[in-house]
């Protein structure tokens, strides 16, 4: 059931991380806060396709 998900920046819309969610225990769209070496600050990042 664990997918690989790609986070990207909220501000500046790159996409920086490579994760991997359990969609059964997380059916929604993941955020979290995350370093944006693009930003050099600490951004929103949201889960997109």
């Amino acid at each position: 059931m664990r997918v690989a998900i790609t986070l990207a920046c909220s501000e500046c819309k790159r996409r920086n991380y490579i994760s991997s969610k359990n969609k059964k225990t997380t059916p929604n769209r993941l955020e979290i806060n995350k370093y944006c070496s693009f930003c050099k600050t600490h951004t929103l990042h949201k889960e997109t396709k």
